[in-house]
């Protein structure tokens, strides 16, 4: 029987720190679904078909890991995948109880479904993908933000 997780989220854009909890979760499951999410309270930076590139240009030689996108409920799409675990990364406390207060809203509506929150590995904390859009915005390196051998779509368009 082959273990599977999902691993949602709007990655916008993919970064380090997203490949470091993506890397960990590969450790305790045989394969990791990267679902490529729209939240409706963000403004998409990179589109849908340019954030699914860069996850996998991210992940280029991993095996057990699948991207896809999804537009529903995060539970819905595990249901519909035969999936019980939710694997959500975290930088910091701030991040911690927004993911715990999403992870027990998500067990009342599905029991048979279990979040794990990683926890990034220290080095990788101060990555965001808020902090990696700003440096693109202004022209900053985003050599430490980014996986090795991205290529970002030009966005300047």
């Amino acid at each position: 029987m082959t273990r599977t997780a999902l691993f949602p989220g709007s990655f916008d854009p993919f970064t380090a720190g997203h490949l470091n909890i993506l890397k960990r979760a590969l450790t305790m499951f045989d394969k990791v679904i990267v679902a490529v999410g729209i939240n409706q309270d963000k403004r998409g930076f990179f589109d849908m078909d340019q954030r699914i590139d860069i996850i996998n240009q991210a992940i280029k030689g991993m095996s057990g890991v699948e991207v896809i996108k999804y537009d529903n409920l995060t539970i819905d799409t595990c249901r519909e995948l035969g999936i019980r675990h939710i694997i959500r990364g975290v930088r910091n406390m701030i991040d911690f109880e927004t993911e715990r207060s999403i992870a027990d809203a998500n067990r009342r509506l599905a029991p048979d479904i279990e979040t794990i929150i990683i926890p990034t590995a220290q080095e990788f904390a101060h990555i965001s993908s808020s902090a990696t859009r700003d440096l693109l915005k202004h022209n900053g390196d985003t050599s430490l933000f980014l996986p090795e051998g991205v290529v970002l779509p030009d966005f300047r368009k």
